[in-house]
């Protein structure tokens, strides 16, 4: 059986804005985590400390942002993230959905969890320029 962690938000910014916070180092680096990096091989290198996670980013421009988990030093196996943007009544409607876990367990959970702060922090920065990245000043512990 596979699990999947699935989230909906609104955010009062253009759907091209939440499009580019999504897909551009640069605006990674302001609500995801301030260690990112575009790799030659179009590859996209995230790291927390000492944790890394290596994506392969597929897109579709200003409608869906899939990375699929190439190496980590977390149980990743098959998984992948995607953000599914639309318009809805003057907001950018985000369809985030984290798949593929083996097992609904404490990983599982602590990822869920983990999730819905970093789309928290996406929101910030496209409403008001200031995430919540980790290893910036304004990251929660």
């Amino acid at each position: 059986m596979e699990y999947t962690i699935n989230h909906l938000l609104h955010i009062n910014s253009s759907l091209s804005e939440v499009y580019k916070a999504i897909r551009e180092v640069n605006n990674l680096k302001k609500w995801y985590t301030t260690d990112v990096v575009e790799n030659s091989d179009k590859t996209i290198t995230f790291k927390w400390g000492e944790m890394f996670l290596l994506v392969k980013c597929l897109e579709t421009k200003n409608e869906k942002i899939r990375w699929d988990f190439l190496d980590s030093t977390m149980p990743i196996k098959s998984l992948f993230m995607s953000y599914e943007l639309s318009e809805n009544e003057g907001k950018t409607r985000l369809r985030f959905t984290y798949g593929n876990f083996s097992e609904n367990a404490d990983f599982f959970a602590n990822q869920n969890f983990s999730s819905a702060k970093y789309l928290e922090s996406l929101r910030q920065f496209c409403q008001t320029g200031v995430g919540e990245a980790f290893g910036s000043k304004t990251y929660r512990i």
